[in-house]
């Protein structure tokens, strides 16, 4: 009897646990491969009700210090205004799920977010390339060339391999990457490296999306200098260093955000006058080096700079963000991911996400986790082009995996 219920008791503390929380996981996974592919969700919020369900049962299945019970509800607190300001309970499932991946061990997390994402991106390949169910490429004006002669953009055909957009597919093959990388760290050999750059390339070939296979080059090659180097791995300079990549990724982002409107101002008189600084009747906006310097950079972005201008409000720009958003924040697009990450949530919740990413650098340092500095440091260089970890999708954010697993570490 005594055995029996030692038994249970262990059944109900650990697996139980572990158990609703690898079904949640795996949810939210599947439900990103769908979005990724071509098949519009039906029950996607209802799936969304579910997960926040078994998220909450495991996190009140897990004991936490007084500490941690203080910063949950402070964050609960944040996260139900900003439920209450915008309508969208993002924030609290969030919380939720990372308060729930405390107690499960960090890298079995990721490699079950690896093989289950990895797994749902052959399956949607497979399904195009075999012609049963999704596109195999897209041909349209993707905004990167003009035709003088015939008005308007060049129709480019690019592969999407069932991913609906060529960016899509590069950008799965950087997260699945990423979280390969962070997985099996210890384990890949430098010609693992040499394979996966090289596949990379190829999809690059496929998709032509510079962002996703520069950012993939700087992954790898970040990884096998640091799984090659001893001295860089346990010294503070190469942490002082993605500290400094972190802050100059969201300095950028926020100066975009701040001079969008003169930055498309600009590409105007360089349209029609030839001078991105011509002024004769434009005294209103004066357009200085700096901001032709932006709208240079904005070239390589392909617009992604003057697409924050692109409604009546200019929304993206700085001026539409607030401190917990609104409800019309919640649904407009554009690319660009710190921005969207103040814009959408808001600035109070952005700042918190901010402290919660220095906080895992530091962490980083702490356990001299050098997989972890060059993953963090390639998708937040990532994330000023692309809108990918920030999304009603937790799934594509497997950095809050990394946040709530090193809850536990002191």
């Amino acid at each position: 009897m005594t055995g029996f219920l030692n038994f249970r008791n262990k059944l109900w503390e650990k697996h139980l646990p572990q158990l609703l929380f690898y079904i949640a996981l795996t949810i939210e996974l599947a439900i990103v491969i769908i979005d990724k592919s071509n098949y519009i969700n039906p029950i996607e919020g209802r799936l969304f009700r579910i997960t926040f369900l078994l998220f909450l049962c495991k996190a009140l299945l897990t004991g936490y210090t007084i500490k941690e019970y203080c910063l949950y509800a402070a964050l609960a607190v944040v996260s139900v205004i900003s439920y209450r300001v915008t309508g969208k309970n993002d924030v609290i499932r969030i919380v939720t799920f990372a308060a729930a991946c405390k107690d499960i061990p960090l890298k079995q997390m990721i490699r079950c977010a690896f093989y289950v994402t990895l797994s749902g991106c052959i399956v949607v390949v497979f399904l195009a390339v075999a012609g049963i169910y999704g596109d195999i490429s897209l041909s349209m004006d993707f905004g990167r060339e003009y035709d003088a002669l015939a008005g308007g953009g060049i129709e480019e055909r690019r592969y999407t391999l069932g991913m609906g957009h060529p960016n899509a597919l590069s950008c799965m093959f950087l997260m699945v990457t990423a979280m390969g990388v962070y997985a099996f760290y210890e384990r890949i050999k430098w010609y693992g490296y040499l394979f996966l750059l090289l596949l990379n390339f190829g999809i690059y070939k496929l998709t032509d999306s510079k962002t996703g296979m520069l950012c993939t080059t700087l992954l790898l090659a970040g990884a096998f200098v640091m799984a090659y180097s001893r001295f860089l791995r346990e010294k503070k300079f190469a942490y002082l260093c993605g500290l400094l990549v972190f802050l100059l990724c969201l300095a950028f982002s926020v100066d975009a955000a701040v001079n969008a409107p003169r930055v498309r101002e600009a590409m105007m008189r360089q349209t029609y006058y030839g001078d991105p600084k011509y002024e004769q009747g434009f005294q209103e906006m004066k357009i200085d080096d700096h901001v032709v310097a932006l709208l240079r950079i904005d070239e390589r972005f392909s617009g992604r700079i003057v697409s924050l201008t692109n409604s009546a409000n200019n929304d993206g720009s700085i001026e539409t963000w607030s401190a917990f958003s609104s409800p019309n924040n919640m649904s407009y697009y554009f690319d660009m991911g710190w921005i969207k990450l103040f814009y959408r949530y808001g600035v109070i919740p952005g700042i918190i996400y901010c402290i919660a990413c220095l906080s895992l650098l530091w962490r980083f340092y702490r356990q001299k986790d050098a997989a972890g500095l060059v993953v963090f440091t390639v998708l937040a260089v990532y994330s000023i082009m692309e809108a990918h970890l920030f999304s009603v999708y937790i799934g594509r954010n497997f950095l809050f995996m990394i946040m709530g697993g090193y809850a536990k570490r002191e």
